[in-house]
């Protein structure tokens, strides 16, 4: 990640700084057969509770990197690009099984490969995705983790109501090239207008859009906004969590990433349940399982942050009944 989340009084794990290049190192010689296994790791960047949960997974399974496995590193930094080019070098490098991590890394790795085991971090609905489908077809060699669940957005629409009482019109950010953005917004929608809420989209399809899409919300004026899960936003987090706190705008993120960016509050999956499942699947393979017999599961453990430094920063008062069920309070 490009920058540190400094650890808070509640006990909340600390961010690890990690400098990478963005430019891969020279290819070294494929894996031999009698090496130990080899992994690749394809993401956007790392992310705080992604290397040292996925290490430590696989070291209680008896992975230990550098001894018994080893996992080669790439990260595209904000350059989409450089997915494609990522992946096909893990190809080369005959790697047992790559981790892809976000819609463009799966999306890479499924392009450079049909036959290397792909273990999926996605933020998608599966089969809306395309991460389901016959054993024998293309998403034979695909398995992993999703953190998608339709459910969620009425929970954040919820949580919006109770920091903003009385709301009537919000604004909800999303990306309509993802896989799973139209279902997200419909049952957003439907939650909006059970509660009484006008809830206008606001479209942001690539890095280009992510000035003229703020300009409209601010032109919009909504009382609160929802940020939909998706890739794109979650790489522009600090840009979203700056506009929204300037404009002094009560947003609801979808992962703790964006409080931890000075956001005001966030609901969705735990990142640490995600990869030390993402570590057991990753050892089934290594193990001799072949990923069409791992059907993609979808992530049980959710968390509530509350930035209280943002709220007192906005003038919201976060009722009392909230943060006693967040896991996370930022003081």
């Amino acid at each position: 990640m490009r920058h540190a989340a400094r650890r808070v009084a509640t006990g909340g794990l600390a961010f690890l700084v990690i400098a990478l290049g963005v430019v891969a190192p020279r290819t070294p010689a494929a894996q031999p057969g009698t090496h130990v296994p080899w992994i690749g790791y394809l993401a956007d960047e790392p992310t705080p509770d992604s290397i040292p949960v996925l290490r430590e997974g696989l070291r209680e399974r008896a992975w230990i990197e550098g001894q018994s496995v080893k996992i080669w590193y790439r990260y595209a930094q904000g350059k989409p690009d450089l997915y494609a080019q990522h992946a096909d070098d893990l190809v080369r490098l005959n790697v047992a099984v790559i981790v892809a991590v976000g819609g463009p890394a799966i999306e890479a790795a499924r392009q450079a490969t049909k036959t290397v085991p792909i273990v999926v971090v996605s933020l998608d609905d599966p089969a809306a995705a395309g991460l389901t489908g016959d054993p024998a077809g293309p998403a034979s060699n695909l398995t992993g983790i999703t953190t998608f669940g339709v459910e969620l957005s009425a929970r954040r629409l919820e949580l919006l109501r109770q920091v903003v009482p009385g709301i009537v019109r919000a604004a909800a950010l999303w990306n309509p090239a993802s896989a799973s953005a139209a279902i997200e917004l419909r049952a957003s929608q439907a939650a909006a207008q059970g509660r009484g809420v006008e809830l206008t989209p606001v479209e942001i399809r690539a890095d280009g859009d992510v000035r003229e899409a703020l300009a409209k919300v601010q032109t919009l004026r909504p009382q609160g906004l929802i940020v939909l899960p998706d890739a794109l936003t979650f790489a522009h987090r600090q840009r979203i969590a700056t506009f929204v706190n300037r404009n002094r705008l009560p947003t609801v993120f979808p992962f703790r990433d964006f409080v931890d960016a000075g956001g005001l509050l966030s609901y969705g999956a735990r990142w640490t349940d995600v990869f030390r499942l993402t570590a057991g699947i990753v050892d089934r393979i290594l193990r001799g399982a072949r990923p069409s017999d791992l059907p993609v599961t979808r992530a049980t453990q959710f968390e509530l942050v509350v930035n209280l430094r943002t709220a007192r920063a906005l003038a919201l008062a976060i009722p009392v009944s909230l943060l006693q069920r967040a896991d996370r309070v930022i003081q």
